[in-house]
């Protein structure tokens, strides 16, 4: 393969994953930008809470700061970092649909930086599916962003060669899990009112979430 010059490339496929997952979890809480597979594109990713790093992907991505910046878990127990509340809504497609590619918009924690909400009250979230993502999420005590490896407006990646070509060096580690299914993104559902809105048709079909909510 031929990359653009990083400033470090890891092949999961000759990685210790051990290894791999306390070099990022120490590189995020620096504020490292991490570019990982996740089970629909390559998202990248930040320590939720560290400010820097956030305007930093906000620039690098040429991302409109009235766009809030999603994030992962890998642990429903981290919601209380992020989330006002989790409402009854909420809590049945969770328990149908995570891990997986539901992403959740809830009311947001008033201490959590207008930087990942973009000032709207909410936080988008979700427990990836089976990926890497979910791999580095779990290994984690904190939130992430993950929001698509791709500058705005542009195609997201689903290769670490297309992360590449988007960003070069101006990433800090670049996670080669070869390519990902780039199909649909994540379905997103805003459970902030009293009745759930689908925002965002993605992998996880509309009656399906119907059904869940009935349930």
């Amino acid at each position: 393969m031929c990359y653009h010059r990083i400033v470090e490339l890891i092949n999961l496929s000759k990685s210790d994953i051990a290894h791999t997952l306390k070099r990022l979890s120490s590189a995020l809480t620096q504020g490292r930008i991490v570019a990982f597979p996740t089970e629909t594109f390559y998202a990248l990713g930040v320590r939720y809470d560290h400010l820097a790093a956030v305007e930093r992907l906000y620039d690098l991505k040429k991302r409109p700061p009235d766009k809030a910046m999603p994030l992962i878990i890998g642990h429903e127990r981290l919601l209380s970092l992020i989330a006002a509340e989790v409402p009854p809504a909420a809590r049945h497609l969770m328990d149908r649909f995570w891990p997986g590619p539901l992403t959740l918009v809830l009311r947001a924690k008033e201490t959590l930086s207008p930087q990942i909400t973009a000032g709207t009250g909410a936080v988008a979230v979700r427990i990836p599916g089976s990926s890497f993502a979910l791999t580095l999420a779990a290994a984690l005590d904190f939130p992430i962003t993950a929001t698509s490896a791709n500058v705005s407006s542009l195609p997201p990646a689903d290769s670490a060669e297309a992360v590449a070509a988007y960003f070069g060096d101006t990433i800090d580690f670049l996670i080669d899990g070869g390519t990902t299914s780039g199909m649909l993104p994540s379905t997103i559902v805003d459970v902030t009112g009293n009745c759930p809105i689908i925002v965002r048709q993605g992998m996880v079909a509309g009656e399906d979430i119907m059904r869940a909510l009935q349930a």
